[in-house]
């Protein structure tokens, strides 16, 4: 183990003496992926280095209970034996976790849509609470949020709505939020007091950049087009809003949400490329999705993955038949929570297969 400690640490000290090369600076795609490198690094490299201490305590401690005669002086020795043996223990464990390979996603941005499914009027206004309880947790991050595309519900709410994330480690939180979310209550249209149960639609995608995925021009067809509010009552005249089309594999993104057709333009084709990206992205995560149960990102995106039901106020995730009886805290935005334990659950998965 030690060796491969090493190995580690002398990649740091390489990448560490790479990054301030000029020939480097100025290739940004070698910058960019060195500097991941060695963020992903440094941590690992700091809890080796404090392993690597323990370890000289624990030998220098039954060094002392070999050969040294003073009984306070060996005392001592058998109290810093015990606790750097317990540190020991804890810092292994700690170097297993941090030695699993990283999505090389988990650092991107994100770009988060939300669609209402079944259950009418009451899905879109549940598409409506979550983009609210999204946007409550992304500002207690301190993380930026980008309005993308909209449409709105009838009764309130979303059909749909796309937004970007910006921040640390944006989709490596958000990631796990893919899939059908469920609620049970009873809607405000409900006379009878009874209780509906209605879905929403959420997807995670990577936000890319150019040199993560290369489109040419000319497979993407360009439409423009009026932005419409509810109802489809017209609220811009001119043709600001675009669409975007991907020839090749017929994936569409569009925008409408600013009042530049260049704004609207390039807030479609960094949809659009995500969108892309992300069919690359499912074809490899399937040939592994069946080993890890948790990896919810590589699913099937029609799985139910959660259900806030309010008369009992609680949240259930499926995933990992976790309950938490908390539902206002988590639609007010705090699933901090959710988002540990969906990772404590797959890191878990992960170490057992190795």
């Amino acid at each position: 183990m030690i060796d491969k400690l090493n190995a580690i640490k002398a990649r740091f000290k390489e990448v560490s003496e790479l990054i301030v090369q000029p020939e480097i600076i100025s290739d940004m795609k070698q910058y960019i992926k060195l500097n991941k490198e060695y963020k992903d690094l440094d941590p690992i490299v700091k809890t080796i280095n404090n392993y690597i201490k323990v370890l000289d305590n624990i030998s220098e401690a039954k060094d002392i209970l070999k050969n040294e005669k003073d009984s306070e002086l060996l005392d001592l020795a058998k109290m810093d034996l015990d606790e750097s043996s317990d540190l020991k223990n804890q810092l292994e464990a700690d170097i297993k976790i941090l030695l699993i390979p990283k999505d090389p996603d988990d650092s991107k941005n994100a770009v988060v849509e939300i669609r209402a499914g079944a259950g009418g009027d009451e899905a879109s206004i549940f598409a409506g609470d979550l983009f609210r309880m999204y946007t409550k947790f992304i500002d207690s991050q301190k993380w930026t949020q980008e309005l993308m595309d909209v449409s709105e519900g009838v009764s309130g709410g979303f059909k749909e709505i796309v937004f970007s994330v910006s921040g640390a480690d944006v989709y490596g939180v958000l990631k796990y939020e893919s899939g059908v979310h469920r609620v049970q209550r009873v809607p405000q249209t409900e006379t009878q007091g009874r209780v509906h149960t209605s879905a929403a639609s959420v997807v995670v995608l990577p936000e890319v950049e150019d040199f993560d995925i290369e489109l040419n021009e000319s497979d993407i067809k360009k439409e423009t087009y009026c932005s419409s509010g509810p109802g489809g009552q017209s609220v811009n005249t001119t043709y600001s809003a675009v669409r975007l089309t991907h020839v090749p594999t017929g994936v569409v993104a569009q925008c409408q949400d600013q009042k530049s057709q260049i704004k609207n333009y390039a807030k479609a084709l960094k949809v659009l490329r995500s969108r892309i990206y992300d069919i690359e992205l499912k074809k490899r995560n399937d040939e592994i999705a069946g080993q890890r149960k948790t990896m919810v990102k590589t699913g099937d995106r029609s799985d139910k993955i959660r259900t806030y039901n309010y008369p009992q106020g609680r949240v259930t995730d499926h995933r990992i038949g976790l309950t938490l009886y908390s539902l206002s805290e988590i639609v007010d935005g705090d699933i901090t929570k959710l988002v540990e334990e969906l990772k404590i659950a797959e890191n878990a998965e992960r170490l057992k297969s190795g």
